[in-house]
């Protein structure tokens, strides 16, 4: 019995298999629908911006703090309608704040 392991890389591996296929084919959509409201976006937000996965008609804007998160919620009616305009079916962007510890917390203290 002699068994030859082939190397492939991780793109090929989601597209071998069905559930991963999809996941790459969200994650690509939620960075696409990300770089559509780019220019919508004030520079000095955008690095506090991150693609979130997508449910259905409602998409998510990963936020790096709650200040962006507030500046952001006044623009999301302009940020749907521009994806809408875009050929995307978003009914709701939710706005999600994530929060990274700092370096030498402990997480929960």
């Amino acid at each position: 019995m002699n068994r030859r392991h082939q190397a492939f890389t991780l793109l090929q591996a989601c597209q071998e298999a069905p559930t991963l296929a999809r996941l790459t084919e969200l994650s690509a959509d939620s960075v696409a629908r990300l770089k559509a409201i780019e220019a919508l976006i004030p520079p000095a937000l955008r690095p506090a911006l991150k693609a979130g996965p997508i449910e259905g008609p409602v998409w998510c804007l990963i936020l790096t703090n709650n200040a962006a998160a507030a500046k952001i919620r006044q623009l999301l009616p302009a940020l749907q309608a521009h994806l809408r305009s875009k050929g995307w079916d978003v009914d709701s962007i939710r706005l999600k704040v994530q929060i990274t510890n700092v370096q030498g917390a402990r997480p929960g203290a």
